[in-house]
């Protein structure tokens, strides 16, 4: 009866992380309560245990709910790890084969993006990075497509996080610059990276598109000036489209690619 009453207790806890999951700008107590009809103090207790294992925090300065770190890794090492990697692997494939160039699916981590999978072509001036690795947000083009699509308010508190630090010459130091661009890439929704991060390498990237709001991943390319050109690139827009939409089907419940 006890193994019962704990896995019914555990189920609870996943849906109240559930719930909080679903808030882009954290959830009140009183929201979680209506969203799984459980008594008021049943979900306080749940919510209690949950912030003591790091899973549930409290906005800076609010009262509001947001997951944890320890459920943000969790997330990362889910997408990475998960039944439908493989397939996601297989359509980043395809499309490296189809472009000639290295290519990636993204996804927000904290204040960096984090590489869930990458696919690198076969020429030998690439630069190897293992999916795991994290790279800058305001430095790249998945990062600043993905920031772009964050809700204002979220957005506003990321940005007043970011160290703009320089990489290159090209990379956007400037808050109120990046701010310019963030507008221009979330009316475009294509990141553009015009060697920002590295020296000679450019790289777009189109968004993961979970609905017609929200943005759980990127798919992106890149390559060096002297073997293809930012226009060339951004030619491959239409078929980075295809792969996102394809990886997008893995994340839906019972969708297929």
């Amino acid at each position: 009866m006890q193994s019962n009453q704990t896995n019914a207790a555990a189920v609870r806890a996943f849906r109240v992380m559930e719930v909080v999951a679903a808030c882009t700008d954290g959830c009140a107590l009183a929201e979680i309560v209506d969203a799984i009809a459980l008594p008021k103090q049943t979900v306080h207790r749940l919510v209690g245990q949950l912030q003591r294992a790091g899973l549930l925090v409290r906005e800076p300065g609010g009262r509001r709910l947001q997951l944890g770190v320890r459920c943000e890794r969790l997330a990362i090492d889910v997408l990475m790890n998960g039944p439908a990697r493989q397939v996601r692997r297989a359509i980043l494939q395809r499309l490296v084969d189809t472009i000639g160039e290295t290519c990636n699916l993204t996804a927000l981590a904290g204040t960096e993006v984090v590489y869930l999978d990458r696919v690198e072509t076969s020429w030998p001036l690439r630069m190897l990075l293992a999916p795991g690795s994290h790279v800058p947000l305001h430095a790249t083009s998945s990062g600043k497509l993905l920031l772009s699509l964050l809700p204002r308010l979220q957005r506003e508190r990321l940005l007043v996080q970011l160290s703009l630090r320089s990489y290159t010459d090209s990379t956007i130091v400037d808050r109120e610059v990046l701010e310019s661009e963030l507008r221009e890439t979330r009316r475009r929704r294509i990141g553009i990276n015009r060697a920002e991060h590295l020296r000679g390498l450019n790289g777009i990237a189109v968004p993961v598109m979970l609905d017609r709001q929200r943005a759980c991943a990127a798919v992106a390319v890149q390559a060096p000036e002297g073997r293809m050109t930012l226009d060339e690139l951004l030619g491959q827009v239409p078929r980075l489209r295809e792969a996102a939409e394809a990886i997008r089907k893995t994340f839906v419940p019972g969708g297929e690619a």
